[in-house]
């Protein structure tokens, strides 16, 4: 069973680790728990899902993709499933900071592997990754990843 508190310290993560992002796209972020938690946390959240039962929160009840508008200075997912992946090839493409807490990788891999694949994939579209953990039951290993200072 998934750790209850999963929102709540993710939300902390995030607001101390990216202080000035103050605009967050949640994807694949379920019914907006992690919306809620951010929003507490003086943030404005916009979650991505399809779901269409969900909490009074700012929601977009679509599939996030691509071409969606950079109104945002972070993209986040908390065991986002199948758009993880989505999360850094946006990151990237959009020059945005990004943290995902994968678990269920999108092509069967295994956890370790999938966490190895998704550190190269963002490496290899140009961020610097980290990651740590949160202090949880289940997969609480987090992928961040930045943008690099441009070169001189």
């Amino acid at each position: 069973m998934a750790d209850k508190r999963r929102f709540e310290l993710f939300a902390d993560l995030l607001v101390t680790r990216f202080p000035h992002a103050t605009r967050i796209f949640d994807v694949a972020g379920g019914m907006g728990r992690l919306n809620e938690a951010l929003t507490q946390r003086g943030r404005v959240v916009t979650t991505f899902d399809r779901r269409h039962k969900h909490l009074p929160v700012t929601f977009a009840e679509r599939e996030f993709t691509l071409d969606e508008p950079a109104q945002c200075e972070l993209v986040v997912g908390l065991h986002a499933d199948g758009a993880t992946r989505v999360i850094i090839e946006y990151a990237a493409r959009h020059r945005l900071p990004f943290a995902v807490v994968p678990c269920c990788s999108d092509n069967s891999m295994p956890y370790k592997p999938w966490m190895k694949h998704l550190t190269a994939l963002a490496v290899s579209l140009g961020l610097s990754t980290d990651e740590v953990a949160l202090p949880m039951e289940g997969r609480a290993r987090v992928l961040v990843g930045t943008v690099p200072p441009a070169g001189p």
